[in-house]
């Protein structure tokens, strides 16, 4: 009894994130897709299917021969989601590098703390998850309007004369993502960090090496996992970012994110908005296949 309840507990810990993955990913995944096949309708949805489940898989055989990608081409051929995708990689990859400058400092100052204060500082790293994101958004809009909080300190302190215009720019966009995101750098270079053996960079010291450079040879190369998995958490959901920008960013800011909420919304354009999904969703699996790539080198390199 003992071992065909073990065999059945190491099968059900594989079934069942696989289980969840089809439920949650992949057949939302060929739903989508499959309203990305079809054609614009006055209708509710507004769409013509090209197949239906019901149909069952003769239906979708017989129907495969009907599948048409002209809302792909048509996308390839309108230089407004073009734009829109390079302006989303372009302001999420510039927010994920100002994430990463302030948040590794951040990490390794908790990895250098005493171990007493630890749980402390990782408290107040996740304590704004304690508050609704919306909330956080919108209150950084108080602090960023022309008489708001951050004006009304630089003016006091007689640094600025007139106030600055930061929200509405992209500026703003970058507040409100590395502010927002900046847990998701610090926790995983922390966790690199707090399990690094510190005696090897003792040992490069009393070798003679610099802290500066013990620190770019022996520190950062070491935790350098952690580092491409907090840029991963940070520039991926970022790349796809919709609430940021609608609120913080202005009428000319461009991004993805917004793109796919007028299509879906305002067009009614559910096969164009479907498929615009469908690139979205394989630009960022691209980053994950070549993370997974290094990750698996490095393991090799390593045994």
């Amino acid at each position: 009894m003992g071992k065909a309840a073990s065999a059945i507990f190491s099968r059900l810990v594989i079934i069942i994130p696989f289980a969840w993955l089809t439920i949650f990913f992949l057949v939302p995944f060929f739903i989508v897709f499959r309203i990305s096949l079809s054609e614009t309708a006055v209708a509710m949805p507004p769409y013509l299917p090209v197949f239906r489940l019901s149909d069952g898989f003769s239906g979708l055989l017989d129907s495969i021969s009907q599948f048409s990608f002209a809302n792909y081409v048509w996308l390839s051929e309108d230089a407004l989601y073009f734009n829109a995708y390079v302006s989303s990689v372009t302001i999420a990859g510039i927010s994920t590098i100002l994430t990463l400058l302030i948040g590794y400092p951040i990490a390794y100052g908790m990895a250098k703390a005493p171990l007493s204060i630890r749980p402390t500082l990782l408290m107040l790293v996740i304590l704004p998850f304690w508050t609704s994101f919306l909330i956080r958004v919108y209150a950084w809009i108080a602090i960023l309007k022309p008489e708001g909080l951050l004006n009304g300190l630089l003016i006091w302190l007689g640094l600025i004369d007139q106030p600055l215009i930061i929200l509405n720019t992209n500026w703003a966009i970058y507040i409100g993502i590395v502010y927002s995101y900046l847990p998701f750098m610090v926790l995983p270079i922390y966790s690199a960090l707090e399990k690094m053996d510190h005696t090897l960079v003792e040992a490069a010291q009393d070798l003679g090496c610099p802290p500066i450079a013990a620190f770019w040879k022996v520190t950062f190369p070491l935790s350098l996992a952690g580092v491409v998995a907090g840029c991963m958490l940070v520039f991926i959901p970022a790349v796809g970012e919709f609430v940021i920008p609608d609120l913080l960013g202005g009428s000319e800011t461009l991004m993805i994110g917004k793109t796919l909420w007028n299509e879906f919304n305002s067009n009614r354009d559910w096969p164009v908005s479907s498929a615009v999904a469908i690139i979205l969703l394989l630009i960022l699996v691209v980053p994950i296949v070549l993370f997974q790539n290094a990750q698996a080198k490095a393991e090799e390199q390593g045994k």
